[in-house]
């Protein structure tokens, strides 16, 4: 994590907290986690307010007081960060307005020294173009009579639409624009566009800004799709026997799912081919086999996918597997979960099986080395093997089968070693009183 949101402030400025209160909701690249106060105190200032985005690690967010006579000492307080960017963004962009820009052209311009061709800065060209506005009609106050993006920016009103004219055309406008004292000088063909010929969404829609964790996710899913060379496996698994047992472990009021047997089927899978199990470093290049099955276990909250972790899943009973993962899928939901309940792991799955999707493919996530991804059991026609010499052959049945597909990743698993690991989880999960 480099950076978080503030989700929202729990207290006011001036009010009292005791060691323990939530003084904050902090939005993490994962998990929205309460920010808790370590001893009592007084808030006396919140430097990063609700909604503050991409705040760096490090980086204070309020200021806290023992004594209540101290909190107004920093009611006028600003943070140095803050004005030094407020002066920052002062220097960018410099204070123009119309009249001030009038008074350039007639005396103090710099002398125009450049050619047409760059009389706007690329980041006048961009800014300009990117509005439909013609900033060529500008007196530049840059060097050599350019024309800055602070020009455009303190122009943008009165700017004109850009015409259909050729670039020559538009440079021989600004050439006459200089010897005018107006900032701005008419351009009788320059057309403008009417905002009713310009095509129109249809429908009505709303902007919804992406929160820290998806926009996380979609930038590790990407880098993985662009550096991990994945390849793809899969099986099919019969269910009966595991529906069976699910039936049987009923009666006697023990409560598992069919994704709990899949975890502790994965893990036993993973325990026998180490390889699978292992991480890649992508700095090193080095591959590190774990010692202990940590499986991560997709689960999809309102803000985003996270994967919190089943420790020693391998070590692990079928009850013990299902009480973790209810607490686990609970809290996450919640937004309960600690960094180190969904950082790390040695394996993940993702179970869309619930969804109605029969098969999907996963992306792996770094620096594991492989994904499983599973969909739901659906019932099909098994046709059984001809027997030579008997008259009347066994018919056909109808299974409920599960499709499965192992992502890997090339550098730390071959073929050949996928192959393995999805052979002994279909012997594990479709012999479920092995486990």
């Amino acid at each position: 994590m480099e950076a978080g949101n503030i989700g929202g402030w729990k207290i006011e400025e001036g009010s009292a907290f005791d060691a323990g209160d939530v003084l904050c909701e902090i939005e993490t690249d994962k998990a929205t986690v309460d920010f808790e106060a370590q001893d009592e105190g007084y808030l006396a200032k919140i430097i990063k307010p609700d909604g503050s985005q991409d705040i760096p690690v490090g980086s204070p967010v309020c200021i806290f007081v023992d004594d209540e006579d101290d909190v107004a000492k920093f009611v006028d307080y600003v943070h140095e960060e803050d004005t030094a960017a407020a002066a920052a963004v002062e220097e960018e962009v410099p204070s123009l307005d119309v009249n001030t820009s009038t008074a350039v052209a007639t005396g103090d311009a710099p002398k125009r020294t450049v050619s047409d061709e760059y009389l706007l800065t690329p980041a006048a060209r961009h800014l300009s173009q990117s509005k439909g506005l013609d900033a060529t009609v500008l007196v530049g106050t840059g060097k050599g009579g350019r024309v800055t993006k602070g020009d455009v920016l303190m122009n943008l009103e009165s700017l004109p639409s850009l015409s259909t004219k050729s670039v020559g055309a538009s440079a021989t406008s600004a050439a006459a624009a200089l010897a005018t004292p107006a900032a701005v000088a008419p351009s009788p063909s320059v057309t403008a566009i009417a905002t009713s010929d310009l095509p129109q969404p249809a429908g009505t829609y709303e902007d919804i800004p992406n929160n820290n964790m998806r926009k996380v996710i979609a930038k590790r899913l990407t880098e993985s799709k662009r550096d991990v060379p994945h390849f793809y496996t899969s099986v099919e698994v019969e269910l009966d026997e595991v529906l069976a047992l699910r039936k049987k472990l009923a009666k006697n009021n023990v409560k598992v799912s069919v994704n709990d047997l899949i975890i502790k089927s994965s893990a036993l899978a993973l325990r026998d081919v180490q390889q699978v199990n292992s991480t890649y470093n992508a700095k090193s290049g080095k591959v590190s086999v774990s010692s202990t099955v940590d499986i991560s276990v997709a689960v999809a909250t309102p803000t985003g996918l996270i994967t919190p972790i089943v420790t020693e899943a391998d070590k692990r009973g079928l009850s013990n597997i299902s009480d973790c993962v209810k607490d686990l899928a609970t809290r996450a939901r919640d937004g309960k979960l600690k960094p180190e309940e969904y950082q790390g792991g040695t394996f993940t799955i993702s179970n869309l099986g619930m969804f109605g999707i029969d098969e999907f493919s996963a992306v792996i996530n770094p620096p594991q080395a492989a994904i499983l991804a599973v969909g739901g059991g659906k019932p099909k026609i098994i046709p059984t093997p001809y027997v030579d010499g008997v008259e009347e052959q066994e018919k056909p049945q109808v299974k409920t089968i599960m499709t499965a597909k192992l992502s890997a990743d090339r550098r730390v698993v071959d073929e050949a070693t996928a192959a393995v690991f999805m052979n002994a989880f279909q012997q594990y999960l479709g012999q479920p009183h092995l486990l």
